[in-house]
């Protein structure tokens, strides 16, 4: 993985990860231990599908650097549809608290991709390659 790529990640990845904390440790006090795992989860869920659809959406980038927009928004649109797919699957469940596990899971994907706009407008990245200095044309 490239420097940047690397960069964007961990730009994202920790203030997400940070959010899942807080929301674990609130969500432990509310709920109880079911609403910590339910945090835990939620948290887990957004960090995979966010982190594999960045990794998606950077190799997208570097092979066919035409289809950059396009992939970038039906991503989002398939990784919130996902995303909710989630929150169906495991409405009922009796295995961690719900509430904890939607709210967390919609706070950390806010944060991700706010955190992921962010760290794409502070990257220098160079949209033109540098011609060499001794090469002719």
């Amino acid at each position: 993985m490239p420097s940047n790529d690397a960069r964007t990640l961990l730009h994202t990845a920790v203030p997400t990860a940070a959010v899942g904390v807080i929301a674990t440790v609130v969500s432990g006090v509310v709920a109880g231990g079911k609403g910590a795992l339910g945090a835990v989860a939620g948290t887990l869920v957004v960090i995979l599908f966010m982190g594999v659809g960045l990794v998606v959406l950077q190799r997208t980038a570097k092979s066919l650097p035409q289809l950059f927009q396009a992939m970038g928004l039906m991503l989002y649109t398939a990784q919130l549809l996902l995303l909710f797919i989630f929150l169906a699957l495991f409405k009922d469940t009796t295995l961690f608290d719900f509430k904890a596990f939607a709210f967390t899971l919609l706070a950390t994907t806010v944060v991700w991709v706010a955190a992921q706009a962010r760290a794409y407008m502070k990257a220098k990245i160079m949209y033109v390659e540098p011609e060499k200095s001794g090469s002719k044309q």
